[in-house]
């Protein structure tokens, strides 16, 4: 090989690294998705048992119920862009969801959570590029795959930001966000 070709081909290989560096959409989604399984738990197990009740308003739901919420749109929003079926609530959690003035039990929400970010992490790892790009959903809420993962995503940051402030009226710091 001529000398003088080495310094070419050196700056397109450099040049072609950032490309061949760059993750996928799915790869990206995964990570976001593990994250804020993480923090949503650490979240979670910070509220003591007895404070699940809580609101800092009768008209806002309760940090229980933050918890229910999150797990539950998590499911509809995972099975909907996977196509997977979507996993039984256990009925403990489907009767305290029915009725706004049951006590949630932080075990049984710090449990339904696990398993719903379980379930989101594998419907998450199940997604092709067309499974992304697919419209799906009832028929009155299409998107594609990509949208109601990112969506719920979405959703699940806005209930957890609640449940922050939560812990913050109560006194108890939440935990660090890691990226």
């Amino acid at each position: 090989m001529p000398i003088k070709l080495l310094p070419k081909l050196l700056l397109a290989f450099a040049l072609a690294l950032p490309a061949l560096a760059q993750t996928t959409l799915k790869d990206s989604l995964a990570k976001h998705w593990k994250t804020t399984e993480d923090f949503t738990i650490a979240v979670a197990r910070l509220m003591p048992a007895d404070s699940y009740g809580f609101k800092p308003v009768p008209e806002e739901l309760s940090f229980g119920q933050l918890m229910l919420q999150i797990a539950g749109a998590n499911l509809g929003a995972c099975a909907n862009a996977s196509g997977m079926a979507r996993p039984e609530i256990p009925a403990r959690i489907t009767q305290q969801l029915r009725d706004e003035k049951a006590d949630i039990h932080k075990d049984d929400a710090i449990a339904f959570l696990t398993s719903t970010f379980d379930f989101c992490n594998r419907a998450v790892a199940s997604m092709t590029p067309e499974k992304l790009d697919a419209v799906v959903g009832p028929a009155n809420r299409k998107m594609t795959g990509f949208e109601w993962l990112w969506a719920y995503f979405t959703h699940t940051a806005h209930h957890r930001g609640q449940a922050e402030v939560y812990l913050r009226v109560k006194g108890i710091k939440p935990p660090d966000y890691v990226f």
